[in-house]
C-alpha cells in the first residue's frame, strides 16, 4: 500500500485536472449521511449548526449528524426552528455503544419513536474495533472514556443475540436505517441475512475496508443483499485520516457498483478538512478516476436520498 503521503500527493494530482464548477455543481443536492459536528467528548471543528449553515452554503440537500455516544434527535426540532429556513433536511441517529446501553431495545424505541432516521451497530465499543486498536490496525482510537464493555451481535454459538433481534424488528416497524457500524464482516453477514428477513430494507455499510475487514468480493456480496456500501471522504481526500489509495476506492466503488454505492464524509474532526469540503474533494476525485458526471451524482444525491425517503434530483 502507498504510503499516507503518496496518496495525498496523488489526490491532489489528480483533483487539480477537474473543473471546479463542475464539482460545486454536484454538491447541489448532495445529502451527507456522516458528520461528525459538535458538541461531542471528540474535539470538533464545527457545530451541529455550523455544519448545517456550511452545508446550505454549498447547495446541499441534508445532512445526518453523527456522534459515536449520543443522538441529536431531540434537538432536531429546535434546530428545525432556527435553521429550517436555509432548506437543509436534517437527520440523526444513534449508535449503540455502551454509552446507548449496548444492544438496547428501549433506547432503539425512544431514538426511532422521536424521529430518528438511522441506528448504527457499535462502533468504538465494537468488539471489532476495539481489538484492532490493541493490535495496532486501522481503526482510530477513540477518546478515553469508561474502560468498554467489548460488543458483538453474535452470542457464542454463532448466533444473533435476541436483543439485536429485537432492534431489527424496531428498525423494519420504523422503515428506518440499520448501519453496520464497526463489526467485523463476518457479524455483518449474519445481521444483514436476519435483518432482510425480519423486512429491514435500508442497510448502510460504513467505510467497509477501514477496520471492517472487507474485500471487493465481499462489498459485492452483501451490496446484492440490498446494501449500500458508504465510502468515506475523510479516508481517502487531502486528509490526516488519509488511508487508501485512488485505486483502492475504486476498486470498491466498482466491487459493489455505482447503483449501490454513496459517499459519505464522515468529518467534522480538527485538523481535517471540513464535511462540505471533504465531499468535494471526493467528488473531485471520482471524476478524475472516470466516473461521469451522473455515477457521481448517483452516490452523492440519489442513493442517500433512498435511503432517507427524499424524493432524488438527479
Amino acid at each position: 500500500m502507498s504510503s499516507k503521503e503518496e496518496n495525498r500527493a496523488e489526490v491532489r494530482k489528480i483533483i487539480a485536472t477537474v473543473d471546479a464548477g463542475v464539482v460545486d455543481g454536484l454538491l447541489k443536492g448532495a445529502i451527507d449521511l456522516h458528520v461528525h459536528s459538535g458538541p461531542s467528548v471528540m474535539a470538533r471543528q464545527l457545530d451541529h449548526f455550523e455544519a448545517v449553515e456550511q452545508a446550505a452554503t454549498a447547495g446541499l440537500r441534508g445532512i445526518l449528524f453523527k456522534d459515536h455516544h449520543y443522538s441529536v434527535t431531540p434537538f432536531l426540532p429546535i434546530m428545525e426552528r432556527l435553521l429550517g429556513h436555509l432548506g437543509v433536511a436534517m437527520y440523526s441517529c444513534l449508535v449503540l455503544n455502551n454509552t446507548a446501553g449496548g444492544f438496547n431495545p428501549a433506547a432503539v424505541d425512544y431514538h426511532l419513536k422521536t424521529g430518528g432516521k438511522m441506528v448504527f451497530m457499535p462502533t468504538a465499543h465494537a468488539a471489532n474495533h476495539i481489538r484492532s486498536n490493541h493490535r495496532g490496525g486501522k481503526l482510530a482510537a477513540n477518546i478515553a472514556l469508561r474502560k468498554p464493555k467489548p460488543l458483538t451481535v453474535l452470542d457464542d454459538k454463532g448466533e444473533l443475540l435476541d436483543a439485536v433481534k429485537e432492534i431489527l424488528d424496531m428498525i423494519a416497524t420504523h422503515d428506518a436505517i440499520l448501519s453496520s457500524g464497526h463489526l467485523h464482516v463476518a457479524e455483518i453477514w449474519p445481521l444483514f441475512e436476519e435483518a432482510g428477513r425480519r423486512g429491514v430494507t435500508r442497510l448502510v455499510i460504513n467505510h467497509p475496508m477501514y477496520g471492517l475487514h472487507f474485500t471487493p468480493a465481499d462489498s459485492a456480496e452483501l451490496a446484492a443483499l440490498g446494501a449500500i456500501v458508504e465510502q468515506s471522504a475523510c479516508l481517502y481526500v487531502d486528509s490526516r485520516f488519509n488511508t487508501f489509495s485512488p485505486a483502492e476506492l475504486k476498486a470498491h466503488i466498482d466491487a459493489a457498483g455505482v447503483a449501490n454505492s454513496s459517499i459519505g464524509s464522515d468529518l467534522g474532526q480538527v485538523d481535517n478538512p471540513s464535511p462540505v469540503e471533504g465531499l468535494r474533494q471526493a467528488a473531485a476525485l471520482c471524476l478524475g478516476l472516470g466516473y461521469s458526471e451522473t455515477d457521481v451524482r448517483t452516490m452523492l444525491v440519489h442513493n442517500p436520498a433512498k435511503l432517507v425517503s427524499l424524493e432524488a434530483k438527479i
